[in-house]
């Protein structure tokens, strides 16, 4: 789904008021100390006082933009005064060699080799750039989801209209009853044309997981490649491209790493970088190296640079203990809701399909009047979702979101169903 899509139904005129630069909180609050890391809930309450909430709403939407925490937005005004400071001189000594850092430790976090990740903007120019620069030829086909993330089909689109390319695009379920199901889904749509399979790891619009490494294996054994949008599961929940064997795979780490705006991933395995062509011509570099996709001129460097501390941060909270935590707000949340009367869960229930993300929906309701009946009469933020078969609210909790707060959504969708 294309945001841009999200917010011409999102219906909610008040957000789209005048900055306060009054209503901006004043700055950093005290150092609190952490607890026994043993005591959860003390854990995450710590956790929540490194957050500067708007208290206007609960923010239930954290999929599109992950605020960032306080030590790691101190840590991104340091680095824009430093190169700030610095200039020109710093542009024209280390920011490459500082990047290329900072793609090995993402690298790391993801199980791939250094030599085969570059940072980039976000997952769509991630995908695109695979997507736009494949070695197309006509008659060549395409396989992806009606539940895809809208900027990606798009770009399949272009690619269609300029090399002749024929798309075919099949439809999820939003529960089904095994992997394979889904991985049938998939192959049946494939064809001796087929060239590249598009899947998501972490559906955005419902959250549901997808069965990666299967869906691999199969369009492996069909000599097709596989681009995973894996723009919600980085720093969510486990992503280990060794394990999943994709051929491609981009995220957005301004998501759930909580880095600044503007920091994302593109992961090409080593037999394909010589084949893809940039997005943007580059000076001379060997087929092999994937610098030569990441050409993109004078760039905020910052913004790079700050990753670090998002890593830092999560190496603090734990992936493995973060992901917990996200999956059980999840479901705690959901679980009450699922089997009440005019209430649609439209995330599956089984815990290896889900994470922290989850959607709902009334019965009878359109989801963009239900966001906005949650917002201003119940104070809660998020976005209505009416398309590929999906009608509810995307729901997104956060690490710093409480039981109080889902509390509160829970007996908002509640008496909503019992009323509408």
């Amino acid at each position: 789904m294309d945001k841009r899509h999200f917010l011409r139904h999102l219906g909610v005129a008040t957000l789209a008021s005048p900055l306060l630069l009054s209503a901006l909180p004043s700055g950093p609050a005290v150092e609190e100390p952490w607890p026994d890391p043993s005591d959860e809930a003390a854990f995450w309450a710590r956790v929540r006082l490194d957050y500067e909430l708007k208290p206007d709403y609960i923010n239930l939407e954290s999929g599109y933009y992950n605020i960032i925490p306080r030590p790691t937005l101190q840590y991104f005004l340091e680095q824009v005064r430093m190169v700030n400071y610095e200039g020109s001189h710093y542009m024209r000594t280390v920011q490459w060699e500082n990047k290329k850092q900072m793609a090995a430790r993402l690298a790391a976090l993801i199980n791939a080799p250094a030599d085969t990740v570059v940072i980039t903007r976000n997952t769509t120019e991630s995908l695109d750039l695979v997507i736009g620069g494949y070695p197309w030829k006509q008659g060549d086909e395409a396989v992806f989801a009606e539940q895809d993330y809208g900027a990606m089909q798009m770009q399949f689109q272009q690619v269609a209209a300029r090399h002749g390319v024929v798309n075919r695009v099949v439809s999820l379920p939003q529960h089904p009853t095994s992997d394979e199901e889904i991985v049938a889904l998939y192959e049946a749509a494939i064809t001796p044309r087929t060239r590249l399979l598009m899947v998501c790891h972490m559906v955005n619009i419902t959250g549901q997981i997808l069965p990666v490494r299967k869906i691999c294996d199969m369009a492996h054994r069909h000599g097709v490649e596989v681009m995973v949008d894996g723009a919600h599961s980085v720093a969510h929940h486990q992503v280990d491209l060794q394990a999943l064997d994709c051929d491609y795979y981009g995220s957005s780490l301004h998501k759930w790493l909580a880095t600044p705006l503007g920091a994302g991933l593109l992961y090409v395995k080593k037999p394909h970088i010589s084949k893809i062509w940039p997005l943007l011509a580059e000076h001379h570099r060997e087929p092999s190296d994937i610098g030569r996709l990441n050409h993109t001129g004078t760039h905020p460097v910052h913004t790079d640079l700050a990753i670090a501390a998002s890593l830092d941060y999560l190496e603090r909270l734990g992936p493995a203990r973060k992901e917990a935590r996200l999956r059980a707000l999840q479901r705690y949340w959901t679980e009450q809701l699922r089997g009440v009367s005019g209430v649609l869960v439209n995330t599956p229930e089984d815990p290896a399909r889900h994470c922290g993300i989850g959607n709902v929906g009334i019965e009878g309701m359109d989801p963009v009047a239900m966001a906005k009946d949650l917002l201003e009469h119940h104070g809660i933020f998020t976005v209505g979702i009416r398309d590929a078969g999906v009608w509810g609210c995307r729901i997104t909790p956060n690490v710093f979101t409480t039981h109080a707060e889902l509390d509160q959504l829970v007996e908002a969708v509640t008496q909503m169903a019992r009323t509408h």
